[in-house]
């Protein structure tokens, strides 16, 4: 087991630099034996734990003074059940990793969110998602999971075994123990056609029931002051593979969406009266197209350009008239936000605290550029998906609190219960799940 020196600890930082914490030491497990030991050894100590993945989220979900557990020695396959149509993986495996694995053994998550940079557990336990008609998020493809708890001991849950738990932990924020291991539901892999085309607000807006209906995934970007989407609509296919060429794809992935966006980004930081006029360029500048590939390939990007993020669920009946008021609310403003706003779709699930738990969703991402000033556009946003009863993502910039949670989510208190069970001493507590969940 690597720890640092006690009191040489570094300082940990996320990925948006918009958090940072000094824990008293880093430990990185290479077993559950050792990661068991960590926890009982902090508790002898009286510190807090927390495990960090790869630090994308936005809020200090994983941040802490005490043991920094670091999951990267716990990575890959445990192993492949082809019957029952599952594989279990370490906690510290990247998505990015599960994917190629799978891949190679002719398997395939059924639905995933559009970068696969994360650790398994981080992007579970936060409740990252992709956007789906009928296939929800990652964690509702969750099967199984192995979790150690505040006493150090190991516990596994399913729906058959402990599945108060199972129900509350696939989407635990760190609250109920530190994942070592999950069991995923998978399929044989298949091929997706995707469709990307340029669309008006008001056409994509008029029609969205539509295009929901009729699309697998469906999901759009519009561009703050100016009346521009892009949409993206991927559905099975038979095939042939008919991948993005080489060339083509470096132009509108790498040099439009992040070379040159970035650019455009950091002109809009310094001058921001030019942020309009670069909109209007920026949305224009990607041309329709359509693809043929593998899902994790067609799901997922490269996201080179960082900035800070808000995201809200809102009951998908209430998406059109939400959006329309935040569309409104920039016009009438004198905020400039130089990155789209991202619009994706979840069914139903049945996760204890998934912002999809018990109604058809709706999620409304809004960004601003690393290093710009967020907060007086996300402020304003909020306000307007509080209104319609919006579900914070639990990694993504919120400023909501237990009180607001109770009134959100019907099972709120299901969840405080299983947690003053499992972690009594709040063991892996900090400041933001206080916030969050209460003391």
């Amino acid at each position: 087991m690597s720890s640092t020196p006690s009191g040489k600890s570094a300082t940990w930082r996320n990925w948006a630099g918009n958090v940072t914490a000094r824990p008293v030491r880093e430990v990185a497990p290479a077993s559950v034996e050792e990661l068991s030991a960590a926890v009982r050894r902090a508790a002898e100590e009286g510190l807090k734990v927390k495990a960090v993945g790869t630090g994308h989220s936005f809020t200090a979900a994983a941040a802490t003074d005490g043991v920094l557990i670091r999951p990267q020695l716990l990575t890959g396959i445990r192993g492949i059940d082809r019957e029952a149509g599952t594989v279990t993986v370490e906690a510290g495996t990247p998505l990015k990793r599960l994917n190629l694995a799978l891949a190679r053994e002719g398997l395939s998550l059924t639905n995933m969110g559009d970068i696969m940079e994360q650790t398994v557990s981080g992007a579970t336990s936060t409740g990252t998602h992709g956007t789906g008609r009928d296939s929800a998020s990652i964690a509702a493809q969750i099967k199984g999971l192995e979790l150690v708890t505040a006493d150090g001991s190991v516990l596994t849950c399913s729906e058959k075994e402990n599945p108060d738990v199972f129900a509350a932990a696939r989407i635990g924020i760190g609250a109920l123990g530190i994942v070592t291991a999950i069991t995923f539901s998978v399929e044989p892999v298949f091929l997706l056609t995707a469709r990307e085309e340029p669309m008006t607000f008001d056409k994509v807006t008029a029609d969205f029931d539509e295009l929901f209906a009729e699309n697998e995934h469906f999901e759009f970007y519009w561009f703050p002051h100016t009346g521009n989407c892009n949409t993206k609509r991927n559905n099975r296919s038979a095939g042939p593979e008919r991948p993005v060429g080489r060339l083509s794809g470096w132009i509108e992935d790498e040099f439009l969406s992040n070379g040159v966006f970035h650019v455009a980004n950091l002109v809009g930081r310094a001058v921001p009266a030019a942020i309009p006029t670069i909109a209007s360029v920026s949305s224009r500048a990607l041309s329709a197209r359509t693809y043929t590939d593998i899902p994790y390939k067609v799901f997922t990007s490269p996201r080179r350009v960082r900035f800070v993020e808000m995201e809200y669920a809102v009951p998908r009946e209430a998406l059109v008239e939400t959006l329309r008021e935040l569309r409104t609310m920039v016009d009438r403003s004198t905020l400039r936000v130089s990155f789209p706003v991202e619009v994706r779709t979840a069914p139903a699930d049945d996760i204890t605290l998934s912002t999809a738990s018990g109604r058809e969703s709706a999620y409304i991402a809004v960004h601003m550029f690393k290093g710009t000033p967020y907060q007086a556009y996300f402020t304003a946003a909020e306000r307007i998906f509080t209104a319609h009863g919006g579900r914070p993502h639990w990694g993504k910039v919120h400023t909501r609190d237990a009180e607001y949670f109770s009134e959100v989510y019907p099972r709120f208190g299901e969840f405080t219960a299983l947690r003053d069970r499992l972690d009594p001493d709040r063991r892996f507590g900090n400041d933001y799940l206080r916030r969050v969940l209460g003391s």
